[in-house]
């Protein structure tokens, strides 16, 4: 029997299933791979709030990850919420030589702070050098930046060219009927992904992010290229969002 490919995913865990380690592992088993997890956080939540969030502690978040890397070959890695600098230090000696997807999950759909504001940008920019592609939102841009962003395009080109990593603009949270997510690979490669907003629920809705950060790693740990595998899995999302 062929052996599939295995993703890691690193981050909290979502209560509701919407979004988190469940939707990652969900999309992966879609995609045909094999799904590891190691969590960061506990959380109570729904659609519309998070009521609760319990940090894993640092020793057995260690443990999940040492024992995935001793059994396991990563073909890929996706973050998404990392809690605070500690997990995300914890993660770091992890990450070495494999493609690794950032999520920076750090604003909940409902608002909430998902990590500490005074060293979010310091901790996320040594993680980010490592990063094959990283996929932050606008509200995300914003934080990264320090100033409130409109205009997606030289917001995607100024992210790249701080961090020097390829990062993917999600427009999903604008206010548009033709959403564009901005991808910028280079200083002079920068492309425009258009996709119709569909009428959705906030159920729906929920961990969209996390869903399109997951389809991307299945196909990175498949051996696509970048582009490739954010337009197989702006696709698949598309075509998920319409079925559920």
């Amino acid at each position: 029997m062929e052996q599939r490919p295995v993703c890691l995913t690193v981050g909290g865990s979502d209560s509701c299933g919407g979004a988190g380690i469940q939707a990652d592992l969900r999309v992966f088993e879609t995609l045909g791979i094999q799904g590891c997890s190691a969590t960061t956080a506990l959380t109570a939540q729904n659609p519309d709030v998070i009521q609760s969030i319990q940090p894993s502690s640092i020793d057995h978040f260690t443990a999940e990850l040492h024992a995935i890397f001793d059994y396991y070959d990563i073909a890929c890695i996706k973050t998404g919420m990392l809690y605070d600098e500690a997990h995300l230090e914890a993660l770091m000696p992890f990450i070495q030589h494999i493609p690794l997807i950032i999520d920076p999950v750090l604003i909940s759909s409902s608002g909430t702070f998902l990590f500490d504001k005074e060293t979010a940008k310091s901790a996320y920019a040594k993680l980010i050098l490592h990063a094959t592609l990283w996929t932050p939102n606008l509200d995300e841009a914003t934080f990264f930046l320090g100033n409130k962003t409109h205009d997606a395009k030289p917001t995607a080109i100024r992210l790249f060219e701080i961090f020097q990593t390829p990062v993917l603009l999600k427009g999903g949270h604008g206010n548009s009927q033709q959403l564009q997510d901005i991808l910028s690979m280079a200083h002079d490669e920068v492309s425009i992904l258009e996709h119709p907003k569909q009428n959705i629920s906030n159920a729906k809705l929920h961990g969209t992010g996390c869903r399109l950060a997951s389809a991307i790693s299945a196909h990175i740990a498949k051996g696509d290229a970048i582009t490739t595998a954010i337009h197989h899995a702006h696709s698949w999302l598309q075509s998920d969002l319409k079925s559920r």
